[in-house]
This record gives C-alpha cells, structure tokens and sequence, in this order.
C-alpha cells in the first residue's frame, strides 16, 4: 500500500526540531505517510524558495502544519498554505509541543493535538 506524500511547513526560525520528530515518525514500519523533504529557510530563502514550495507542495497529498507558539505569524508558513489552498491540497494542523497555548495558523483548518492515532488517521 503507497504511503500518503506529506509536506511539512514549520516555523523554520523556531520549530526546526519538529520537522525532525514528524521525520522519525514517518520512519516507523507502521507510519501511513512519508514526509517530503523540502525545507525553506526563511532566515535566509533561496532566490527561488517559493517555485521549489510549490513544486514540493503540488507532490504533496497533505501539508502538514506543525504549530508552535509563533507558527501562526511565520511568513513562509503563511505562503505554503496560502499555496496548498490555491492548489486545492488537504491541510492539517498538529501542536507540536504538549504544553501552552497555540494560536492556529490562519486557513489552515483545525487544530488537533499530536499524538500517533491522530497522525495515523489524518495523515493516511
């Protein structure tokens, strides 16, 4: 059975960490998705970062958001679901830490909390 291609958006200033955790877990024998490794720097972007996004997101069956305090303001966050919205791609929300309070990134849908039978069902 093909696993579900997923491109991760992330706060790349703050929330690099939680790009490696959702990378593990893509790794487990019984992990539904595979996780496309595309990663923007926004610190310091790639003249052509925002052809490369969409190139990577139009792969992609779901873009995943992982939300950490300050996603919700990130602007190359805001791009890709601005992309994946144009290009009609499912979006999903996941709080990646356990702790505090998380504010949704704009049209990116609901937010739900991470844990592996959440990422199971809306990531197959």
């Amino acid at each position: 059975m093909a696993k579900t291609r997923v491109f991760v958006s992330f706060d790349f200033d703050n929330d690099r960490v939680l790009k490696d955790f959702i990378l593990g877990q893509a790794k487990l024998t019984d992990s539904p998705f595979d996780v496309i490794d595309h990663s923007l720097n926004e610190a310091a972007p790639e003249r052509d970062w925002e052809r490369k996004a969409r190139a990577a997101i139009s792969y992609a069956e779901i873009v995943l958001v992982m939300v950490g305090s300050m996603t919700h303001k990130a602007q190359g966050v805001l791009k890709e679901v601005e992309m994946a919205r144009e290009m009609g791609v499912k979006i999903v929300q996941i709080i990646g830490y356990k702790d505090g309070a998380y504010t949704p990134v704009p049209n990116a849908g609901r937010l739900y909390s991470w844990n592996w039978d959440n990422l199971k069902n809306l990531l197959s």
